[in-house]
């Protein structure tokens, strides 16, 4: 689970944003600070306020210092620090808002950024010398979350590592990760884990070495447990397997940090492990249940230990038996999985009123805390895990922290709140889309009418369900009709994107998934250039202001990077397309030496994108016989390069990576395109070896269909990284090359997309892109139906028209790669034959679409 979207749950109900500071005026901490004179420049960005006097010069990268407090002193922490700071002329910033503050250092909150209240930036290590010093007796005594990825300065609240000072970006693994210049100018990952460490070339600061000596000395001898391995982290602990020492029993061991983990009353994993070790004791001896043993502190943080469970989550066992996801259903599997999840939710009714028999409210039931040991037999036996939330029924508290999709309204008390879970987790076991019920609870009837056919539920299962979660009144949009009208769909859908805009703006225009935050509002992937793209490519039309926002965004904030879906080149696309040649022809100018520098193969945010962008500009050019200046060289030119990368890459790893945008699909397909444009042989062969590497991180999945291997049982059948992405560029090459080698392989790819669920309905990584690429592909008709009868699961009404949730399922997107565009521009292009995605030629007409009601 990437944790940085409970960060961007706080400031909106519907769309992940961030706080703005019209929101929290009442809360900012601007409202206890002094004002800074003319000579400093004060700048907002997302969550930080940053402040840097004019005149001072910073490196790329240093030793920076992070300060830490609690959200009851964290504004007298920061006036102090401000003060100080301002009167020495060094550069910082802080985190603008209490709430903001409560949201870092929340439970589900990313650890390695937790604690942190500012970051400063000293000029070099004897001004990193003077701060630590000083500042830390003008903060002596001042509480704070441990920065689990600095080194603690004495025992107050400053902490320190060595990192970037401005952003720079490069891609590992798929991701875009924040970098810093190794010794030979390179850029390599900066490091940011929950755990110190400084790069092999960097040495210590000589007055940082005490502090290191102090921060190893702790008796790990004494510590009366051996930790084997860990089994879950949050931002307020660990969970471990241990052994204890005294008698060798092996038990599993709970960590709580102080100040850290906060709910949204304040309070923190202490707390809630005291509450545990309670709730445990008070619970002793009821089956399903482990048994606690002793409580004790260590290295600033507290455990307690408990009986060992054995099982697997909940989740993870639908994972491997749920028959819905198997690229070929079988009608026996379906009515025999009925049978025992059944059976399973039975037994966790069973420990649930044992719990109450007690007086104890569970207040945190959901896939995760309920543990699955499956026997040789077959047989299924199940506990309850996890009860740091849990209260006695006389103390008629309402949990303060909940899983998405399982936690009760707020009209909800006592044991309602646990039966409200027991409802959904009936759901779950069939139809595991909690969350976007719980976005809009008008879904819930049809999911419920859904899972009754489909299993051949029983009536009182079924009405079980929609008492626990009281089902609202059927809000049904254009998916949900018997037979569809598409150009009504399209017309909702695009009404639902423009009625999100939000013009006046200056981040985004559009609100999408959290990583516009990161990569700016106006690129492809996440942004407008991308919205408006697939707006005008479905038919629903041009915007001028919409266009002149994306015009006056690139000017105001050029893009950060020069790939395509995350960076200029997936902006100059579309305004080129939109008739502004002249800007779109300089930003190519401007980018090209950042484009000498980038070293990421793929189509996200490397060079395969920026040369089939430049192709595409060359042939743009070529059709309206204007002069072309260089591009398709610059194509070519980048071609070698990716050609030599080839040459070069390393075997497949644990970690996925092949598909469209991150693997060497993205640099096959430029391979492809080249080849066209110069007839050589010689790129078609580079192409079947990049698809080549691709499908060497395939296996064969649980249902015998080809996928990405992901560690040692995950399998993705996705656009993004996974084996659909792989389909579409074979299916090019299969096109230009019908006598390929690697053309027997493209029907086992397209096998893989025919899964009856999908947990998203993102085109990069959800149902709209296996749409797609059935569709572009000649997937067969009854496949391509499915999809798009199944897109009504996730269907949102929105204003006056439909929307679909994004990543994660807790807030709406509009963007192209996790939103509403992307699934506009799926529907487009199994209904109408429109291509989904630029570089890609237009469906096969020869294959199996949907008939469209126009």
């Amino acid at each position: 689970m990437d944790l940085r979207y409970e960060a961007y749950c706080f400031a909106d109900r519907l769309f992940y944003d961030v706080q703005s500071p019209v929101e929290t005026a009442q809360d900012d901490f601007s409202r206890v600070l002094p004002a800074v004179d003319g000579g400093w420049v004060q700048v907002e960005k997302n969550i930080w306020r940053h402040l840097h006097p004019k005149g001072v010069r910073l490196p790329k990268q240093g030793w920076k210092v992070h300060v830490s407090a609690t959200v009851l002193n964290a504004a007298e922490v920061l006036l102090k620090s401000h003060t100080y700071l301002v009167d020495k002329r060094i550069p910082f910033k802080y985190l603008r808002t209490r709430s903001i503050v409560l949201a870092r250092n929340s439970k589900y909150a990313p650890r390695e950024a937790s604690g942190k209240l500012m970051t400063i930036y000293p000029a070099d290590e004897r001004q990193l010398e003077s701060v630590l010093s000083e500042l830390s007796e003008l903060l002596r005594g001042q509480p704070g979350p441990y920065v689990l990825s600095d080194l603690r300065y004495g025992a107050g609240p400053l902490f320190v590592r060595y990192g970037g000072f401005v952003e720079q970006w490069i891609e590992r693994d798929g991701k875009r990760v924040l970098a810093i210049e190794g010794p030979d100018g390179d850029l390599v990952p900066d490091q940011r884990k929950p755990t110190f460490a400084t790069p092999e070339w960097v040495p210590l600061p000589a007055c940082l070495e005490p502090h290191l000596a102090a921060r190893g000395a702790g008796d790990a001898e004494s510590f009366p447990y051996r930790v084997l391995r860990s089994l879950h982290f949050s931002n307020g602990g660990g969970v471990y397997l241990a052994r204890r020492k005294s008698d060798d029993v092996e038990l599993v061991l709970k960590e709580a940090r102080p100040h850290a983990g906060l709910d949204r009353e304040n309070t923190d994993a202490v707390a809630r492990l005291d509450r545990e070790h309670t709730i445990l004791t008070r619970l002793a001896g009821v089956p399903g249940i482990p048994a606690a043993h002793e409580r004790f502190g260590a290295w600033e943080h507290e455990f307690f230990s408990m009986d060992l469970v054995r099982g697997i989550p909940l989740g993870q066992w639908l994972g491997r038996h749920y028959p819905l996801t198997h690229s070929e259903v079988d009608e026996a599997k379906v009515a025999e999985y009925a049978e025992r999840a059944v059976r399973l939710i039975g037994q966790v009714e069973r420990i649930l009123d044992a719990v109450h028999g007690r007086d104890v409210v569970f207040g945190d039931l959901h896939p995760l805390n309920v543990l699955v040991d499956t026997d040789d037999d077959g047989n299924d036996s199940v506990s309850l895990i996890d009860f740091e939330l849990a209260s006695g029924i006389e103390e008629d508290r309402r949990p303060t922290l909940g899983a998405p999709g399982f936690q009760a309204p707020p009209d909800r008390r006592g044991f309602e709140v646990d039966e409200h879970a027991l409802a959904a987790l009936r759901l779950y076991v069939f139809l595991p889309l909690n969350a976007v019920v719980e976005l809009s609870p008008a879904k819930l009837r049809s999911h419920v009418g859904f899972v009754r056919r489909r299993f051949d539920l029983p009536e009182e299962y079924c009405a079980a369900i929609e008492r626990g979660l009281s089902a609202a009144a059927h809000a049904p949009t254009p998916l949900d009709e018997p037979e569809p009208d598409w150009s009504v769909v399209r017309k909702s859908i695009a009404a639902a994107i423009l009625s999100s805009a939000t013009p006046d703006r200056t981040d985004r225009l559009f609100p999408g998934d959290v990583e516009q935050f990161e990569v700016g509002g106006a690129c492809f992937a996440y942004g407008a250039a991308g919205v408006l793209h697939a707006l005008d490519a479905a038919g629903q039309g041009r915007f001028p202001e919409h266009e002149r926002w994306l015009v006056e965004s690139v000017r105001r904030e050029p893009p950060k990077e020069a790939g395509f879906f995350t960076g200029a080149h997936g902006v100059i696309h579309v305004l080129d397309r939109f008739g502004h040649e002249e800007l779109a022809a300089k930003l190519v100018e401007d980018y090209r030496p950042l484009v000498a520098t980038t070293s990421d193969h793929g189509l996200n945010s490397g060079l395969s994108g920026i040369g089939l962008n430049l192709l595409h500009l060359a042939q743009r050019r070529d059709a309206g016989q204007r002069n072309e200046p260089g591009y398709a060289e610059q194509a070519l030119e980048l071609g070698e390069r990716l050609a030599v990368a080839l040459e070069g890459a390393p075997p497949p790893g644990d970690k996925a990576r092949a598909g469209l945008l991150h693997g060497w699909s993205g640099p096959a397909l430029l391979f492809t395109r080249l080849h066209q444009r110069t007839g050589e042989p010689r790129w078609l062969e580079l192409a079947e070896r990049a698809l080549e590497r691709d499908l060497a991180e395939c296996m064969t999945a649980l249902d015998g269909s080809t996928q990405v291997r992901d560690g040692n049982f995950r399998t993705l059948p996705y656009v993004d990284i996974g084996s659909a992405g792989i389909a579409l560029a074979l299916n090019e090459l299969v096109r230009v090359a019908p006598g390929t080698r690697l053309a027997g392989r493209l029907s086992e790819l397209v096998g893989s997309c025919t899964g009856e669920f999908v947990i998203h309905p993102a085109l990069t990584l959800g149902r709209a892109g296996l749409l797609a690429t059935l569709a572009h592909s000649g997937g067969s008709r009854e496949a391509v139906d499915r999809h798009l009868a199944a897109l009504a699961w996730h269907a949102i009404p929105h204003g006056e028209g439909t929307a679909f949730p994004g990543i994660q399922l807790r807030r709406l997107s509009m963007d192209l790669a996790t939103g509403a565009a992307g699934v506009l521009l799926a529907i487009a292009c199994a209904v109408d034959g429109v291509p989904v995605l630029p570089f890609l030629t237009s469906p096969d007409p020869t294959g199996s679409v949907a008939s469209p009601r126009d």
